[in-house]
Parts: structure tokens; C-alpha cells; sequence
């Protein structure tokens, strides 16, 4: 059974899945840039339209691994339904603190791995 904890679980293993989902989509997207830059007559830099579909991508992977929506986080609730856990809101301002301060560490997380993602993905793909 899952239980929600402040600034460390507020999602199960059915949201988890979702974000999971959502991740590979948005990095499917980003490929599917690459892909149309790669045969177009875009200019190179066109591979900066990737970020945004890198940064979904990871925030969502982050999120699936560390079990922790940011989403959730920023409205004060958690939802662990589907694990044997509740749905619920957070009303302790401690437990938001918390909650929120995880949500800005994991979206700093998926920032540096979007730089570093995104940021040879452009360099590559103007040196072909």
C-alpha cells in the first residue's frame, strides 16, 4: 500500500504510468522534428523547436521515476489511488512547502537534462 509523503510520493503506480506515457510521447514528438528538419530544407536551427517537446519528455520521465507530480505539488493534492493508496489534498503548510520545493527540484532536474539533451541534438544536427 502506498502513502502519500511530503516532498517525496504523491502519485502511485497508475499516475506514474501516466507520466511515463507522456514522457516517450513528447520525446517521440522531438524526434519526429529532428526527422522533419532532417529531410527538409529547414535550417538547423529549426532543432531548437525541440527543447519544449525534450523538457515534456524528461518532466515526465523524472516524474514517473521519482513517483512525484509537480502538478499535484502546485495544487496541494496527491493521488495514489490505484496502489492501494487514497486521492486526496494536502492541508498542512508544511506538507505544501515540502511538496513544492520537491516539484522545483524536479523540474531544475529536467531542465539540465533537457540543456544537455537538446543542446547536442542542435550542434549534431548542424554539423550533417
Amino acid at each position: 500500500m502506498a502513502a502519500y509523503q511530503p516532498g517525496v510520493c504523491n502519485i502511485g503506480a497508475e499516475q506514474r504510468r501516466a507520466r511515463r506515457l507522456s514522457g516517450i510521447g513528447s520525446f517521440g514528438i522531438a524526434a519526429g522534428v529532428v526527422l522533419a528538419v532532417a529531410l527538409s530544407v529547414l535550417p538547423p536551427g529549426t532543432l531548437w523547436a525541440t527543447a519544449p517537446f525534450v523538457f515534456g519528455g524528461w518532466v515526465g520521465l523524472v516524474q514517473d521515476y521519482y513517483g512525484f507530480c509537480v502538478a499535484f505539488a502546485a495544487l496541494a493534492r496527491y493521488d495514489l489511488s490505484g496502489s492501494g493508496g487514497t486521492t486526496g489534498s494536502v492541508a498542512e503548510a508544511e506538507a505544501v512547502a515540502a511538496d513544492r520545493k520537491r516539484a522545483l527540484q524536479l523540474l531544475l532536474i529536467a531542465a539540465v537534462l533537457t540543456v544537455v539533451t537538446t543542446v547536442p541534438i542542435v550542434v549534431l544536427g548542424g554539423a550533417v
